[in-house]
């Protein structure tokens, strides 16, 4: 980063140099000043993007997405079968594209303002720590729940169905979703970004709220009080969720 200062502050004065000694002014173009300015801030743009910390947490945070996503459709389709499978296992929505669009503005925005706000690696490390187990608690999800695992609501009963109790499910009831609640708001502390963390906690637990009840409605139906009782003993494990 320093290197690349120094290349650009020797640009940003030999390009002042050449206009104020050789007395140029045209209408509607930059005067010295702004152009200053504006090299400045291509400068610390730059600087941004090719800093350690930003470098690290910007390339920790993509490899975690691409892999996230990536393996969702690697299983169903080893599951379910490519012909089974659309780009729907992907689980990428308009709303969660918005979603991390605005948490890499609020990245580096903080960065470039409060840049000391990104150097609490205690705090980017337990983010990534989070991150991790929620990948590994969502994939033992899928993996051990097997055909019985739909990225869709099952509303109707099918023979490769089965009320999954075993391994991970003696646990906690949903923890397909326990997994992604821990990961997405990982992602956002291993960023050091506070208005994206609590707004991913906050939408991610309520979109959770809702779906819970309504998928277990379906699986009260087809289990009946063979699920009832599942519920009473094994937690949902999304917090504040019953």
């Amino acid at each position: 980063m320093s290197f690349l200062k120094h290349v650009w502050g020797d640009v940003e004065r030999q390009f002042c140099t050449s206009i104020s000694h050789g007395g140029l002014t045209f209408p509607g173009l930059l005067t010295v000043h702004q152009s200053q300015r504006l090299i400045r801030s291509i400068v610390t743009s730059m600087a941004v993007v090719f800093s350690y910390t930003a470098c690290r947490q910007l390339s920790q945070m993509f490899a975690a997405i691409i892999f996230f996503h990536g393996s969702e459709y690697i299983l169903a389709v080893g599951i379910h079968g490519k012909s089974n499978v659309t780009l729907k296992s992907l689980l990428i929505s308009k709303n969660y594209v918005v979603a991390m669009i605005f948490s890499l503005l609020e990245y580096l925005i903080e960065y470039i303002l409060f840049p000391g706000m990104k150097e609490h690696w205690w705090v980017s490390n337990w983010g990534l720590g989070m991150l991790i187990i929620g990948e590994i608690i969502r994939k033992m999800a899928i993996i051990t729940a097997g055909r019985s695992f739909t990225h869709l609501i099952r509303v109707h009963h099918s023979e490769h169905h089965q009320l999954i109790t075993n391994g991970i499910y003696r646990v906690v009831r949903h923890p397909g979703y326990c997994g992604f609640f821990i990961w997405s708001v990982g992602t956002q502390i291993m960023l050091c970004n506070p208005i994206s963390t609590i707004a991913f906690a906050l939408v991610v637990w309520r979109f959770f709220a809702q779906r819970i009840p309504y998928e277990e409605y379906f699986l009260r139906q087809f289990f009946g009080s063979q699920y009832e009782e599942y519920a009473r003993r094994v937690p949902a494990g999304v917090p504040f969720i019953k």
